[in-house]
This record gives structure tokens, C-alpha cells and sequence, in this order.
């Protein structure tokens, strides 16, 4: 492809973000916090994590299920992975998957998503030293893949997951819905685009929300132990609509060269754009940069880098350790280690 046409898919593609992005456009109302189950927005895998989350063209592993889940029809064959990250405020987040093909019929992935922290020990105005009582949260969410090459060309490919929240004694349970496709032009760019976490409003329901009221207490001889639930707000799913291109500059014998751009729109937050990319030397040894969430001035991301090494197994298999490093400023970092095994 030319450079010229380069330069209109760029263009057209993400003209609306650079637009959106500017100071002053749009509304200055955040909606940060505004969805239920926000841990489906942290980003998979340290490989993608260090180009900045700009993988959804690129999804050429298996983290393109939560990328671009078109992107496992063109894996080429079976892939496991588990990641690892020491997350914000002292959490854990790891994430697990499998893919494989079936002959001419696509390929098929399964993927687990865990969000926990240590429990922390219950306050109250009474008792601001503790009560002795602890509470516990955690997230969860179970996935199932599903990837077709329609033609040599374009893929698409379409995720489900269950949905689960926990904080205490109450609970949220829910379903998402994710929907990718994936385009490799004659030239060798690819350009792909995903929405995802679409579904229904979660809401926390649980015993704590089960209180003892009475409804008529200026009657004489009314009953004040009626049992009585409390209904929580429901809140939305974080819905997000990526698009982005991804193109190999150099691709040699030893040496390809590989940068991505991507535009992201999210329920619950401002649109932005995210840049990345990456060195390979040798099929060996893995060198990455990006930087996430620009013209978003809410965001505490930024600058994020990291690498990776791969050994061959013999037989096209092989085994990939990759590690990453997101600033978050005020927030500090994030350390992201991913270990994938390709068969």
C-alpha cells in the first residue's frame, strides 16, 4: 500500500478521537466511576500492556480475547497463557486462557479474569481504630471465545462472559457480550475494531441489604420488625468501542519493526488515543514502548514500556516470557508478567 493510502486510513480512522480529544471539545463532566464491574477495562497482557494497549489490529496472540477476539482465528494453531500483575492499591490481577482450532470450523477459547485484594480490616464512626470484623472483594468473570476466518482477509470473532462482584456480604452477578473484527489489506496493515462488554445493568444484592423497618411508626400497636430489602442503584457495564491500524515498517530476516495506533471511546471515561510499538530481533528478544490515554487529562496513564524473550520448543512450539511497566502517576505503576505457551 502506498504511503498516501497509509496516511488516509490513518486519517480517517481516528480523525473524530484527535477531534474529541482537544481542549474544550465535548463536555468536562467525568464519568469515571460511573459502571459496575470496571476491572473488565484493565488491560491484558504485558506484551500489549508495553505498546500502550494498541493491540486491537494487531491481536496476533492469545490475548486478542480480550483484545480483539477475532484475532485467535488467525493464531495459526493451540496457545495457553497466564498472566500475572501486582495491581493498583495493593490488589492482584491475573487472568488465564486456552485457544485452539478446529478444523474447518474456526477456533475456540476459554479465559478466566480475577481481580482480589488482602481483606481489610471494618471501620466504623464508633470504632475508627476497627471493629475486629474484616471484609473481603473480589471480581471475577469466566469467558467463552469463538473466532472464524470468512475469508483470507477478514475475521471476526465473538466473546461471552459471566460476570462476578463481591464486596462483604453482597454480590452482583452478570453478562457480557464482546464482538471483534479484523481486516489484513493487501499491504500487510491490519486494521481492527471491537465493542465490548455489552450487557445488562449489574446491581449488589446480599444480606446486609436486609433490615428491619416499620412502615407506620406514628401508629399505635404497629409491627416495627417487618422485613424489608434495600434496593441498590444499578450501573452499567464498561462498554468501549476500539479501532485501530497496526503495520510492520521493517519486516526482514532478523528484524521487523512494528507500530500501532488505536482510538478508544469507553462508557466511563473520555475518548482518547493510544500509540505503541515494537522491536523484534531475531524472533528472540522483544523491545516495547507506547503511551496510553493521550488528550484523556483525566487519566493517570501514560508512558509504558517492557520486553520479552521467546525459546523455541522445536515442532513450532514455544514458550514466551514477557514483562511490562505502566506508569500511572499519582498512582505510581503497575507491573504486568505474562508467561504463554504456544503449541
Amino acid at each position: 500500500m502506498k504511503a498516501k493510502n497509509i496516511i488516509f486510513t490513518l486519517t480517517f480512522l481516528l480523525f473524530p478521537y484527535w477531534l474529541w480529544g482537544q481542549p474544550g471539545s465535548g463536555t468536562d463532566v467525568t464519568k469515571v466511576g460511573t459502571s459496575s464491574a470496571a476491572f473488565l477495562g484493565i488491560d491484558i497482557g504485558a506484551r500489549a500492556t508495553a505498546m500502550g494497549g494498541t493491540f486491537v489490529a494487531l491481536a496476533d496472540d492469545i490475548s486478542a480475547i480480550y483484545w480483539n477476539p477475532a484475532g485467535i482465528a488467525r493464531l495459526g494453531g493451540g496457545e495457553i497463557a497466564f498472566i500475572h500483575s501486582e495491581w493498583l492499591l495493593d490488589t492482584s490481577f491475573d487472568w488465564g486462557a486456552i485457544t485452539f482450532p478446529i478444523a474447518g470450523l474456526g477456533t475456540v477459547g476459554a479465559s478466566i479474569t480475577s481481580l482480589t485484594h488482602d481483606d481489610m480490616e471494618i471501620t466504623t464512626i464508633e470504632q475508627p481504630d476497627g471493629t475486629g470484623e474484616f471484609f473481603g472483594a473480589n471480581d471475577l468473570a469466566l469467558g467463552l471465545t469463538y473466532a472464524i476466518n470468512l475469508t483470507d482477509r477478514f475475521s471476526i470473532g465473538f466473546n461471552g462472559k459471566f460476570i462476578h462482584s463481591k464486596i462483604f456480604n453482597e454480590s452482583a452477578n452478570g453478562f457480557g457480550f464482546d464482538v471483534g473484527t479484523l481486516f489484513v489489506t493487501e499491504g500487510g496493515i491490519r486494521i481492527g475494531a471491537t465493542i465490548t462488554n455489552f450487557g445488562p445493568k449489574m446491581d449488589l444484592s446480599g444480606r446486609d441489604l436486609i433490615v428491619l423497618v416499620d412502615i407506620a411508626p406514628d401508629k399505635e400497636a404497629s409491627n416495627d420488625r417487618l422485613v424489608a430489602n434495600l434496593q441498590t442503584d444499578s450501573f452499567d457495564l464498561p462498554l468501549a468501542f476500539r479501532v485501530g491500524v497496526a503495520m510492520d515498517v521493517i519486516q526482514r530476516e532478523n528484524v521487523r519493526w512494528t507500530i500501532a495506533v488505536e482510538g478508544f471511546t469507553p462508557s466511563d471515561n473520555k475518548e482518547s488515543i493510544n500509540l505503541g510499538t515494537e522491536y523484534v530481533f531475531r524472533d528472540f528478544a522483544s523491545f516495547r514502548f507506547g503511551y496510553k490515554s493521550l488528550f484523556n487529562d483525566n487519566s493517570e496513564e501514560g508512558i509504558t514500556v517492557g520486553g520479552g524473550i521467546r525459546f523455541g520448543m522445536g515442532q513450532e512450539r514455544s514458550l514466551h516470557l514477557d514483562y511490562a511497566y505502566a506508569d500511572f502517576g499519582r498512582l505510581q505503576n503497575a507491573q504486568r508478567f505474562s508467561l504463554r505457551l504456544v503449541f
